[in-house]
């Protein structure tokens, strides 16, 4: 019940501040999505900051954000059976000697005698000075903040990080304000009440599934179900998802691209699906064909909106009860400005950008944070004053619907998660026959965007494709950032000032996907990929006049990807 959530994130705040956690200070966590989890998120808020760590980060960036957050307590899972993330804080635990106490989940304490008793045998004692979660906060009341405590809304509350699962990561920020605000905001789209069920499958180190399955489902009174820990990454939750939805009357969920496409591939034919009433889409561009499919085998309504990180979770979506746009972003979310702007070359602001001009997307509000905790990632994110700038290219159509048009920033977004292409460029150059590398994302029908490294190789170099890509494996040490193909190119296209201009390679990237592709219909039929001044990146594809009767074919094979297509018939 609310009551006993209550009483227990009370008691996990008053165990936090009697190990030390005070205003301004923070408490870091590792953890799947738990009960627990929620109790360290607002416990740790109603203390002092919470930090939250992915758990599939390598052991170097979670030490580097622990120190970056001066965090000197740590909440992780004890060990068990199937879960690594003890062995990776056991790991750490010399590099982080400002950590005060590690505070462990035990979720055998989850599970039934004799399952219970079973795993705590085999595995023993805790480590020496690990303190357990439950022991802990029930020696705790759970009526009142022992540190009598009052919140500012300017106080800051959390960090997320941002800027992707490689790279280095930057902390984000969150004042108490801007969570609840943003919750406020959030529930007049989703529209949560008393009644409602809320699937929660996005992981709760991410703004997503803290604050959209999470404070906004609180603040309107629903019931929020934990898809267990792993969430969508447990495979037997998609492949008994339309069950899970009848069984517990589920209202509303939220996820990626990556996961709706993988959710028409498990039959809901004889499921009742008749409690959901929407779900929402965000992090990537989600295809037209792929929301018109999803709706139809559903009937449920989908929500394409748009977020991040620095703006806390959402700043645009399309109107549940209104005019919704496929592949539009939506309308400015409530108590969240956004401006398209027109910038130099040096990302200095010009104006303002006119109807259906494509610009840089920018947000201000009561949402939006205030820079990040290390100061020299904050160069050049503001323009205008206080407008934050994005890093995406978008345009505003004539009714005020807005368009995601490109990316002025070079990450690749794989399946909601953004990769560093730098990572990757780093790895390839260390390879001896490489002059230059350049990683961009390649369209993928499933992740979205996979990575793909261009090369261009030193002078009189010999190497093969296939020796890159093992190379880049051997280097790169986030799975998810090994690129999938390594093309060899004569040169490398730059700017006038030298700068590798990935957008000419983003478009041949595209070219090969969609001529591979179409090359299963018709080896005739040609791609060319272009920049549109509205609607931007696009495919044309050319069809022999003579073979007018591929067009539906043609439409067909590519209905799964992001990339908009033009068809022409040629001579």
């Amino acid at each position: 019940s609310y009551r006993q959530l209550l009483g227990k994130i009370t008691q996990t705040a008053n165990a936090f501040h009697r190990l030390g956690l005070r205003p301004g200070k923070a408490v870091s966590f590792l953890l799947p999505n738990l009960p627990h989890t929620h109790f360290t998120i607002w416990g740790g808020e109603a203390a002092g900051i919470v930090n939250a760590i992915n758990p599939l980060l390598d052991p170097a960036h979670i030490a580097e954000l622990i120190q970056a957050s001066d965090s000197e307590l740590l909440v992780t899972l004890a060990p068990f059976p199937g879960t690594d993330l003890w062995a990776k804080v056991e790991g750490l635990r010399e590099q982080l000697p400002a950590l005060k106490a590690i505070i462990c989940v035990d979720m055998a304490n989850l599970l039934p005698e004799p399952q219970r008793s079973a795993i705590k045998a085999q595995r023993g004692q805790l480590p020496d000075g690990v303190l357990d979660f439950d022991e802990l906060i029930a020696a705790c009341p759970d009526d009142h903040l022992e540190s009598g405590r009052v919140i500012a809304p300017d106080d800051i509350a959390s960090y997320f990080h941002t800027g992707g699962t490689t790279g280095t990561p930057k902390l984000a920020p969150h004042s108490h304000g801007n969570e609840v605000a943003m919750a406020f905001s959030m529930n007049l789209v989703t529209r949560f009440e008393p009644g409602d069920v809320t699937l929660c499958g996005l992981p709760l180190f991410h703004v997503n599934g803290v604050i959209v399955t999470g404070l906004t489902a609180f603040i309107g009174g629903a019931e929020v179900l934990l898809a267990t820990p792993q969430g969508y990454r447990n495979a037997n939750l998609i492949s008994n998802f339309w069950t899970i939805i009848e069984r517990h009357n589920v209202s509303f969920f939220s996820g990626v691209p990556t996961i709706y496409a993988g959710l028409l591939q498990v039959p809901s034919e004889g499921h009742d699906l008749s409690s959901l009433k929407y779900a929402l889409c965000g992090a990537a561009p989600m295809p037209v064909e792929l929301i018109r499919q999803f709706e139809s085998k559903t009937g449920l309504t989908l929500i394409e909106g748009y977020g991040l990180t620095e703006g806390t979770c959402g700043s645009c979506a399309n109107p549940p009860a209104g005019e919704r746009r496929p592949g539009s972003i939506g309308l400015p979310m409530p108590y969240c400005e956004v401006s398209i702007k027109v910038l130099d070359e040096q990302g200095n602001y010009l104006r303002e950008a006119n109807r259906n001009e494509i610009g840089n997307l920018c947000i201000r509000g009561a949402t939006v944070f205030k820079g990040y905790l290390q100061s020299s990632k904050n160069t050049g994110i503001w323009v205008d004053g206080d407008w934050f700038n994005t890093g995406d290219l978008g345009r505003v159509d004539a009714d005020g619907y807005i368009w995601l048009t490109g990316r002025s920033k070079d990450l690749i977004i794989r399946g909601g998660h953004n990769i560093d292409p730098q990572m990757i460029e780093e790895a390839l150059h260390k390879h001896p026959a490489v002059a230059m590398a350049a990683a961009v994302g390649k369209p993928d029908e499933k992740a979205g965007e996979l990575p793909v490294v261009y090369v261009q190789l030193k002078p009189g170099a010999e190497v093969s494709e296939a020796e890159l890509l093992a190379h880049a494996a051997e280097h790169i040490h986030e799975r998810a950032a090994i690129p999938k193909d390594a093309w060899i190119i004569d040169t490398i296209p730059l700017t006038a000032v030298g700068k590798t201009f990935k957008p000419a390679l983003r478009f041949d990237a595209i070219a090969r996907v969609y001529q591979s592709a179409l090359a299963e219909i018709d080896a005739r039929l040609r791609v060319e990929v272009l920049s549109d001044d509205k609607r931007g990146q696009i495919a044309h594809i050319y069809i022999p006049a003579d073979q007018v009767a591929l067009a539906d074919a043609v439409s067909q094979r590519l209905a799964g990807f992001a990339v908009a297509i033009e068809l022409h018939l040629t001579e």
